[in-house]
């Protein structure tokens, strides 16, 4: 079940910091964090996350001597079949499930560790995602009515594959408590960062991250991501007014213009456009514009105020709050931080 111990397991000492129910943790002798390795996972990341945990642990432990102990294992499903052929000698608190360098996990390859994966929920074990591990743990049934992310990239096929979930790609974090999924290939420090919070606190959370060089939880998926939109929603008509938007980059917007491209009566179109591509048109439009500002603000030099011109806002204050609210960063905040 497990790979070669000098690899997998860091023994690193915890220190628990619970404002609500600190008792219930520091009465813990031993805390296990389980990262599985499935098909296709991504190595570097699993040990990634062993090694902030180390360091944070190392962090704690010159606090208090004696905190309890946190084994960290790294599982390898297939050196036994699955997981559970052999189960670890006490429950885990946290099972991790790192991020794929490859496409997303097939539902025959993930079906054999869904059922694995929900007994050990069962049990009382937080689950944790990052990027494409959110796939095999929506195949788990435990997302179903609940909200989650994944890389931005993936979020049309998460979508179709599983409409039951709530998917927020905005956000690199979505903590449910029991349950938690990160964003995209390097958001598992996020996460670690997350877990070291829950578990040690914040003050050695925040010493780890200047350790590392990362910053502390706090960033947002989408200061990252690129409008992708949908596509391949099977309605053709809804399909041709999204190529005019996209040939005139969201400057003509207007539902009399759009409708006529696709054939429909004006509220017809509406429902159908929102239903397929999850947006009005007037976001769609806002989404496109703000995409090819997010470019010019890159790799320009163009003022805030003339950029808006060029994306067809007159006024810079209202291109500004646009901006804002689907970015998370202000125009000026985003070419301080992406500029090339």
């Amino acid at each position: 079940m497990f790979l070669d111990p000098n690899l997998a397991c860091a023994h690193i000492v915890h220190h628990w910091h619970n404002r609500q129910n600190p008792g219930r943790y520091r009465q813990m002798t031993t805390i296990r964090f389980g990262i599985l390795h499935y098909p296709g996972s991504q190595l570097s990341a699993a040990m990634g996350l062993a090694d902030l945990f180390t360091i944070a642990g190392r962090i704690a432990e010159g606090a208090d001597r004696g905190a309890p102990q946190v084994e960290v294992l790294q599982l390898d499903p297939t050196e036994h079949g699955t997981p559970g052929a052999r189960k670890a000698p006490e429950a885990f608190q946290v099972l991790i499930l790192p991020p794929s360098l490859e496409e997303p996990i097939k539902p025959e390859a993930a079906a054999p560790l869904a059922g694995w994966l929900r007994e050990r929920h069962a049990e009382g074990a937080t689950m944790a995602s990052v990027c494409g591990g959110a796939f095999l743990l929506a195949e788990t049934g435990l997302l179903a009515g609940r909200s989650a992310t994944t890389h931005w990239i993936y979020a049309e096929a998460f979508r179709e594959r599983f409409p039951d979930v709530t998917l927020d790609t905005d956000r690199l974090i979505i903590d449910g408590g029991d349950i938690l999924s990160a964003g995209g290939l390097m958001s598992w420090t996020d996460l670690g960062l997350k877990l070291v919070d829950r578990f040690l606190g914040p003050v050695v959370m925040g010493q780890t991250a200047r350790m590392m060089l990362v910053d502390p939880p706090g960033r947002e998926q989408r200061y990252y991501s690129g409008f992708v939109p949908r596509l391949t929603h099977g309605d053709a008509a809804i399909l041709k007014a999204q190529h005019v938007l996209q040939a005139n980059e969201g400057r003509d917007a207007r539902l009399s213009t759009l409708a006529k491209e696709a054939g429909l009566e004006q509220r017809t179109f509406l429902r159908r456009f929102q239903k397929a591509t999850g947006l009005t048109t007037t976001e769609y439009a806002q989404r496109l514009r703000v995409s090819k500002a997010q470019e010019l603000l890159q790799f320009g030099r163009l003022p805030v105020e003339r950029i808006a011109w060029e994306i067809g806002y007159s006024d810079a204050g209202a291109f500004r709050k646009i901006f804002l609210r689907i970015v998370g960063l202000t125009p000026g905040e985003y070419r301080r931080r992406f500029h090339a």
